[in-house]
This record gives structure tokens, sequence and C-alpha cells, in this order.
């Protein structure tokens, strides 16, 4: 009996070390690469309502930059931050908009649960190039953000 418990410990252990190891699990890939987005990004996410699809080089992950598009152009450059990265002191140089792109505003969204890619309580700085008004009609059918809340709360 102590063996058969020893042995499923063991399974169950290298498992979720495995697991943890794994690389992400990416979504179907776009056939064209969008313009702008450096060539080693990949997509790292569907369409999110507001934001557009994510994408980034898979060793820039999770703390960015994360890029996003909306129907094949860059709509947003994002970089996460660590609650204990604050703490510590932080400091993140030249985060600009991609080349050919002007940053028309900032949203800082604070993540106390984290999420999926980056589950430690964090802030998300996405750094948009359109307007809020552009902003807000980005990808309406795809995933809620969860971070989105309406201003009277």
């Amino acid at each position: 009996m102590f063996k058969r418990f020893s042995l499923l410990t063991l399974t169950l252990a290298l498992s979720t070390t495995f697991a943890i190891a794994a690389p992400p699990q990416l979504p179907p890939q776009p056939k064209v690469h969008p313009a702008g987005i450096p060539k080693n990004a990949v997509m790292v996410s569907p369409c999110i309502q507001t934001m557009g699809e994510h994408w980034a080089a898979l060793k820039s992950l999770p703390l960015g930059p994360i890029y996003g598009t909306w129907k094949g152009k860059p709509v947003f450059s994002e970089i996460m931050v660590s609650v204990d990265q604050l703490k510590k002191g932080f400091s993140y140089a030249n985060l600009r908009a991609l080349p050919g792109y002007h940053i028309d505003h900032v949203d800082v969204a604070f993540e106390p649960k984290g999420h999926e890619g980056f589950p430690v309580p964090h802030y998300d700085v996405h750094a948009y190039y359109v307007s809020p008004a552009e902003q807000a009609k980005i990808c309406p059918n795809g995933i809620p953000d969860p971070a989105m809340k309406p201003m009277n709360q």
C-alpha cells in the first residue's frame, strides 16, 4: 500500500512539474503576421474586448513588451509589473510606441489575483495608439476583459 501511495505521489509531482514547465498553449496563428509587430512575436491570446489580439516574443513573457492588434493593425504596447517588483523598485526604460505609431493614452489596470499567463498580483500597463472611443470598439464579440468595470463601480 505504501509503495502504491509513494508511486502515485511521485507521478503527481512529476506531472505537475512538467505541466508548469510546459510552454503556453497558443491560439491558432493567423496566416499573415501583422505589419509593425516584431517578427519574433506570436499571437498569445485571441481577441479580447477593448484590447484586441495579444502578441509577444515568448522569451519576453510574462513581463513584455506585449503588443495588441485589431484588424491587422497595432493598437497598443503593454508591460506587466508585479506588486513585488514595485515594492523592490522598478524601472522600465524606453516604453514607446511601435515605429510609425504614437501613444494616444495609457491605461493602468490592477490585477489583484493576476490572470492567465501572469498569476500574481500585478499591474497591466497599456499604452494605446488609438483614442478611447476607438478602443471601446475593438473586438466587440471577443473575450470580455475582466479588468473593465463600469465607471460607476
